[in-house]
């Protein structure tokens, strides 16, 4: 990937979706419980990004076990989570049937955030497209970007506290 030299910030249109999940091997020798896991996300986020745009993904960040991605809708990930024919769904029900007698071998967790439009901050500087920015698009960190605050439209980030 070509690294961006300059500061950029994310832009998106729209509220969207932050959603992240993740694994813990709790038990290094029982592969048989958590090699199924960690190969399943690769697989699914191939599946995902093949779909293209009119799925509602709009990109992921891996993390080691951890991965961040970006949803167009909660309607659309949602969609993908329940739906029988896609990668998602089998893999959910395999691994609760493999984990009925042993849930402490391997943990996942995951948490989803609704983003509503404008209330998201971001910069990048030095780095190759990733994130929300990739996701999205990078637009220059400067003029009414150039601090956290003006990006999250200054008296927005007040309203939080």
């Amino acid at each position: 990937m070509t690294v961006v030299a300059e500061r950029v910030a994310a832009e998106i249109d729209g509220d969207f979706v932050v959603f992240i999940i993740g694994m813990r091997i709790n038990k290094i020798w029982r592969p048989d419980k958590w090699l199924p896991v960690a190969l399943a996300m690769p697989r699914m986020i191939k599946e995902l990004t093949a779909a293209g745009p009119e799925s509602g993904f709009l990109g992921a960040v891996s993390a080691g076990l951890t991965v961040i991605q970006y949803w167009r809708s909660f309607d659309a990930l949602e969609a993908y989570a329940r739906d029988p024919a896609r990668g998602h769904w089998p893999a959910w029900t395999a691994f609760n049937r493999r984990m009925r007698r042993s849930r402490g071998d391997v943990g996942i967790w995951h948490e989803t955030y609704l983003v509503p439009a404008g209330r998201y901050e971001t910069v990048y500087s030095g780095m190759p497209p990733t994130g929300l920015a990739k996701a999205a698009r990078a637009v220059p960190a400067t003029g009414g970007r150039e601090r956290a605050r003006e990006r999250l439209g200054g008296s927005a980030a007040e309203a939080l506290g």
